[in-house]
């Protein structure tokens, strides 16, 4: 089953080295549990990453 994916759009204008750019950022529209599910696993990613470099860091102590 393929799930579609809706985005929600915002659009700034900036200034860049004496021009002007248009910069849009969309950000996925998702339902509650999927919101934690992705919140669960960015976190589990942030800790293994953290973790290894922790112990990476004590080695050299």
């Amino acid at each position: 089953m393929v799930q579609s994916v809706t985005y929600q759009s915002e659009t700034k204008t900036v200034p860049f080295q004496g021009k002007t750019i248009v910069l849009e950022s969309l950000t996925p529209v998702l339902s509650p549990k999927e919101k934690e599910k992705r919140k669960k696993e960015i976190e589990r990613c942030l800790y293994e990453v953290f973790s290894k470099y922790r112990v990476a860091g004590d080695k050299r102590r």
